[in-house]
């Protein structure tokens, strides 16, 4: 049998060699459009919804060199590593957004939205929307995936990360992973005691690169038109 240093060389270098023919990315060739919906408990009152003012697609296969460290230093498997790349998954970062309400419409900012604690929120709701790249007469058409955060679910993880030391760097994730949420924690002190607050500061959609093709019938405005404010 040969070495065994030699043989994770070897499969490294295949690794590495894979990665750089992926280099360019089938989610290269879309231009995409975001938009996230806070839907309210009391069906009264409209959802809140915001326009990513730009979304940055990332492919899982772009992070080579830290893959790499990754199985160098023993912090995961080879075969793990292989069956994230295998996935294709693209990552698609929404850093910034606006309001669509019309008075404050151009009020791009850093995402700041608190998320906890709050009882109003039913859910979170991500609408994604792509075409070609080149092809800027064509219309945004609905990418056929469903981007879903309850509140029960965040909630779980909220009370999870209370007794951790973290101030930054809090990431949560749906069941299905399929949307993360980037998580800034604050305490602001009270009369009475020091309240904890955890307020969303970033977007991420994990999508199968198999689906950036896949759309559902509908245009982008009958799909926003449920979350739209008066």
């Amino acid at each position: 049998m040969g070495d065994p240093n030699s043989r994770k060389k070897q499969a490294l270098n295949r690794l590495r060699a894979q990665l750089r023919k992926k280099k360019e990315s089938l989610a290269d060739q879309f231009d995409f459009k975001m938009y996230i919906a806070f839907v309210f408990k009391d069906k009264k009152k409209k959802s809140a919804l915001f326009e990513v003012s730009e979304v940055i697609p990332v492919m899982t296969n772009n992070y080579e060199e830290n893959i790499l460290k990754g199985v160098r230093d023993s912090s995961y498997s080879l075969e793990s590593s292989l069956e994230l790349l295998h996935k294709d998954v693209v990552q698609l970062h929404a850093p910034r957004y606006q309001s669509m309400r019309r008075d404050v419409i151009g009020c791009t900012q850093e995402m700041d939205f608190i998320l906890w604690p709050r009882n109003d929120i039913e859910k979170i709701v991500c609408l994604l929307f792509s075409r070609w790249k080149g092809l800027e007469d064509e219309p945004y058409r609905p990418v056929q995936a469903k981007f879903e955060f309850h509140h029960g679910d965040y909630e779980k993880q909220f009370l999870h990360v209370l007794s951790r030391k973290d101030k930054t760097g809090i990431v949560i994730n749906n069941p299905n992973q399929s949307v993360f949420l980037f998580i800034d924690r604050q305490h602001l002190q009270t009369p009475k005691n020091k309240a904890t607050i955890f307020k969303l500061c970033s977007i991420c959609l994990y999508l199968p690169q198999e689906q950036l093709t896949h759309w559902t019938v509908g245009t982008l405005e009958e799909h926003l038109r449920p979350y739209m404010p008066e």
